[in-house]
């Protein structure tokens, strides 16, 4: 089963900056390029760093400020009270930054944007050169896949090799990508198998199950329920 990944819908060719490149020309481009992170570059395109709209704000809310280090001040204070009075990305960055390759899963990138709180990544080869950048938006495109080619590869792909799973007995509707399943199966334990490889399919929005099984096989011990 073919699954897309992130080279798939990753933007190609990204902007970038360097890291003696100077703090308005980062504006400049942040605001050209209408986003709110760059990837920063050495001299061989690795990526070494990400400078954000977040870092520049530093020169506007610790403006005028001394450089006193004040009592119970937190690490991430001091370290933005610091990027005030910096001049170019090196400066300004995070480093390292967080990327991904371009053959990661899209859940693969999900999951670290969601865990880092991070909007995009950059998308680096196996020298860790800047190869793309990835945004959430671009990990939904996959739910753009038209329902016929969605339903074409569960009946194709997703559903083929599996035992107790016979084709004839099965069809397979697709709207708007929510995935409905109807027909029979060999034993009732394989529903749930069914329903888990069909959402792993690139563009499932939902799976609605309206399967019988020909054996019930359910051989899970009786519970009875809690009296209170």
């Amino acid at each position: 089963m073919s699954r897309w990944d992130v080279a798939d819908v990753m933007t190609v060719g990204a902007v970038s900056v360097q890291e003696d490149t100077p703090f308005k020309e980062i504006v400049d481009l942040l605001e050209l390029h209408e986003v709110n992170a760059l990837p920063v570059v050495d001299a061989f395109d690795r990526v070494v760093g990400v400078v954000s709209s977040a870092d520049l704000l530093a020169k506007i809310e610790f403006a005028g400020d001394d450089d006193r280090v004040r009592l119970f001040e937190s690490r991430h204070t001091r370290q933005a009270r610091g990027k005030a009075h910096a001049t170019a990305a090196g400066e300004l960055m995070h480093a390292p930054a967080v990327t991904i390759t371009g053959g990661a899963s899209l859940p693969a990138a999900a999951r670290i944007m969601e865990s880092a709180g991070l909007k995009r990544l950059p998308v680096v080869d196996d020298l860790g050169r800047l190869v793309g950048i990835v945004t959430r938006r671009d990990l939904l495109k996959v739910f753009l896949r038209a329902d016929e080619d969605i339903r074409r590869e569960i009946q194709d792909a997703a559903l083929a090799g599996l035992v107790g799973v016979d084709h004839s007995h099965l069809r397979v509707e697709v709207d708007d990508g929510v995935v409905t399943l109807l027909g029979q199966v060999e034993r009732s334990s394989l529903i749930p198998l069914v329903i888990r490889q069909v959402e792993r399919t690139d563009g499932v929005v939902d799976v609605v199950s309206q399967l019988s099984p020909i054996v019930d096989d359910d051989t899970r011990p009786y519970q009875a329920p809690v009296m209170f």
